[in-house]
């Protein structure tokens, strides 16, 4: 039996009946439907090496090739970036399924991604294919091996403490992961365990204030602990980059107005010029309105400048792009409560049995959970 205790965003109780059920009939679903409203889109699989107004370069590249971007996640992580962009063609709105333009589309893009000095090869692919976006962003990066070295723009203050131990008597390798607490980061964890193939048989989650403390008892598909040294070095090195990738610094900017065709190559190349550098985006648009999110810095991937940031406004419009928060770095401590007066942290023990190998069925990362 697995007991889980969860709280809305804001730390409250849940009372949202709509939201219960929906949780509810999603852990019942054995078959869910996965397109997230991707039928009838081209996917567009980017990787490669990250720099100041290369997210402006890639966009303006679609809109000359006639591209609609409709749905696009941007993760960026030790110098590198991942991002799969959905898109339809702007004249006919149908997924773009011809050859010679799809060869052409990735043939640009490569160009784009190899930039002067690209210390790995850019990699693009197009795909009919529907897939959950974020865990597959988390294998895009993983193959284009971001675990591997720290980039000198990037320095975490923070960094995830990750141990790997084995429990000889039982059979298990244990991992204990210490981080800061934010959504989605069991997904993460978990996501990365299993394309790991390694198998989660007990696991307690337990959070305090801003703080995580996870703990997994894990074995190989085979049944086996992990036995090699660097395997157990590749493992901890991993688990520290998928929960990087989703704490990307910078400040949070979130645009809202009508879509246009070339309206994310007008606000990413208003980003360039005035010195900001996107760290993680989500782009999004429904019944012709475009909602938008940026993370960005400067170029050296600090702190950007107000007056930048109040420029980019006045060009986009204020009433469109809002500033939503600040690197948490910067405001945890003024965000900060005590626990008794938000009612949140304590202890979630649970035993990741047959409701999460369920679960992990239904999001494909799992054959199956008997």
């Amino acid at each position: 039996m697995d007991v889980f205790h969860v709280t809305d965003l804001n730390g409250n109780k849940l009372t949202d009946e709509s939201v219960i059920s929906y949780i509810e009939q999603s852990l019942e679903t054995t078959y869910p439907d996965k397109s997230l409203g991707f039928n009838g889109l081209t996917a567009l699989e980017l990787t490669g090496t990250d720099r100041v107004g290369l997210l402006s370069e890639v966009f303006a590249v679609l809109a000359e090739l006639q591209c609609n971007v409709v749905d696009a996640k941007v993760w960026t992580h030790n110098g590198r970036i991942a991002s799969l962009i959905y898109v339809k063609d702007c004249n006919s709105g149908s997924p773009i399924e011809d050859s010679r333009q799809i060869d052409r589309i990735e043939a640009r893009l490569r160009n784009v991604l190899r930039g002067d000095n690209d210390i790995r090869s850019a990699r693009t692919s197009v795909s009919m294919a529907v897939t959950h976006t974020e865990r597959r962003l988390h294998q895009m990066m993983s193959a284009d091996c971001d675990y591997e070295q720290k980039s000198d723009l990037q320095c975490w203050t923070d960094s995830p403490v990750v141990n790997v131990q084995n429990w000889t008597e039982r059979g298990y390798s244990v991992v204990n992961v210490q981080c800061e607490d934010r959504p989605k980061l069991l997904f993460d964890v978990v996501c990365t365990l299993t394309d790991m193939e390694y198998v989660v048989f007990h696991a307690s989650i337990n959070t305090t204030g801003d703080k995580a403390y996870l703990e997994f008892y894990i074995r190989h598909t085979d049944g086996t602990p992990i036995s090699l040294e660097p395997e157990r070095h590749r493992l901890i090195q991993c688990l520290q980059a998928a929960i990087e990738r989703r704490a990307s610094e910078g400040i949070r900017l979130e645009l809202c107005t009508s879509d246009r065709q070339g309206l994310l190559t007008d606000v990413t190349r208003t980003f360039r010029e005035n010195g900001l550098n996107v760290t993680r985006a989500e782009i999004s648009t429904a019944m012709g309105v475009a909602m938008n999110v940026f993370h960005v810095t400067d170029a050296t991937r600090n702190l950007a400048d107000p007056k930048s940031i109040e420029s980019v406004r006045q060009k986009i419009g204020l009433g469109n792009l809002k500033v939503k928060e600040l690197p948490f770095r910067h405001s945890q401590m003024a965000e900060r409560q005590d626990e008794h007066e938000i009612g949140v942290g304590g202890a979630v023990l649970l035993s990741l049995g047959s409701l999460v190998r369920k679960n992990l069925y239904n999001l494909g990362l799992i054959k199956s959970y008997s």
